[in-house]
């Protein structure tokens, strides 16, 4: 009789502790954060970080009664690892939503995942306008690369710019940077004089700036990743092509706020087309400048650190509607979100499931000491061109 009550109690027990577990499990929210935090793309990834990790500070870690937990890991900027690693998180953290994706090729190799799982997957940097039709569960807060340049195209064929070489790295944003800026401007009756494409890892820009050089075009149009402008507009400077009457046009990324203050004087002048600048004039940027600085040691927030910032804002606001729910759920709790972001007016258009908001022409000017990307053109409610009529 003993040993029956014993066993009964121990079964018991055991029924309770699994219990208490599965609720324990019930009450968190999980977001798997896939970032590059170490190797070439590191100041990506440390951008997005400290962005989402300023938005849970100032918006708790609770949402629908469920502790938010973020579980962050550093691909280095390698797809075969990001793949892993999204799978881990939803097999054995069981993520209610991955998030990051610092470059294209990171996000592709996700996405079949995110659709196998019925994962919502929240793309916070990269831009290839592709990346939301991999999945249906893909949902992104960045910005698409032909948005930017189609934008650019319009600016230059009106400001005296009839002849360009473009100069792109050599990888699916760049590619989208060269046909959409390209046709854009030829259809407007600009030239394309040479296209030029860099390897993505290492890049050696001075025997593709020599050509450039050569040519004489009024313009270089180019685009290089977040961090890599520097090296790229040190490079330009060195073979005195400013001096040379070649003017600099470019996606927004190559004058990225985190770096533009490095560039030194080679960099004045250039224009830019983006959805983000830090000195964007309203009070709800303004407000996220100084916090993000306050939080990360002065550092300047840039196009990422907003992609991120405002990534789990939707994840958060999605959680809230849902209940805590994942999957369908909190997929379709997801789109049609509008609301003021630090860049401005943003929505996610409920079919395409990408953002729209507006692109901003901008000059890199010094202002107070400093390099800043200064917004001096609106275009508004930009939506895709790449999915337009689809």
């Amino acid at each position: 009789m003993h040993k029956r009550k014993l066993l009964r109690t121990v079964a018991a027990a055991a029924l309770a502790g699994s219990l208490g577990l599965a609720l324990a499990q019930d009450n968190t929210f999980k977001v798997g954060l896939i970032l590059p935090l170490t190797g070439p793309f590191a100041s990506t990834g440390k951008q997005l970080e400290a962005a989402v990790r300023l938005y849970m500070a100032q918006n708790g870690d609770t949402v629908a009664g469920k502790k938010v937990v973020l579980v962050v890991k550093d691909d280095t900027g390698q797809a075969e690892i990001t793949k892993r690693l999204a799978q881990e998180l939803v097999t054995a953290e069981k993520v209610q939503v991955l998030a990051g994706f610092g470059l294209t090729p990171l996000a592709m190799a996700t996405a079949p995942i995110a659709t196998q799982s019925k994962t919502p997957m929240v793309v916070m940097a990269a831009a290839t306008a592709s990346i939301t039709e991999a999945s249906p569960y893909v949902v992104r807060t960045s910005f698409t690369v032909p948005q930017v340049v189609t934008v650019l195209a319009d600016w230059a064929a009106k400001n005296n710019i009839h002849k360009v070489v473009t100069l792109v790295s050599d990888y699916a944003p760049g590619v989208d940077s060269e046909t959409w800026f390209g046709q854009r401007f030829v259809a407007l009756g600009g030239t394309v004089v040479e296209t030029l494409r860099v390897p993505l890892r290492s890049p050696d820009f001075a025997p593709f700036l020599q050509k450039v050089r050569d040519a004489k075009p009024d313009a270089l149009f180019t685009f290089v990743p977040a961090g890599v402008g520097t090296a790229l507009m040190k490079q330009f400077s060195e073979r005195g092509m400013d001096k040379a009457g070649i003017r600099v046009i470019a996606e927004g990324s190559v004058t990225d706020d985190d770096i533009l203050d490095n560039m030194g004087d080679v960099a004045l002048g250039v224009v830019t087309a983006h959805h983000y600048s830090a000195a964007h004039n309203s009070a709800v940027n303004k407000s996220f400048v100084e916090a993000f600085g306050k939080a990360n040691q002065g550092a300047r927030p840039n196009f990422m650190a907003v992609g991120g910032y405002d990534g789990m804002r939707v994840i958060y606001e999605a959680a809230r509607a849902s209940k805590g729910e994942g999957g369908d759920a909190l997929l379709q709790a997801m789109k049609g979100q509008s609301f003021e972001s630090p860049r401005g007016p943003m929505t996610i258009d409920p079919q395409t499931r990408d953002v729209v908001h507006n692109i901003y022409v901008r000059k890199v000017e010094r202002l107070g000491g400093q390099l800043w990307n200064t917004e001096f053109q609106t275009f508004t409610a930009v939506k895709d061109p790449a999915k337009m009529g689809k």
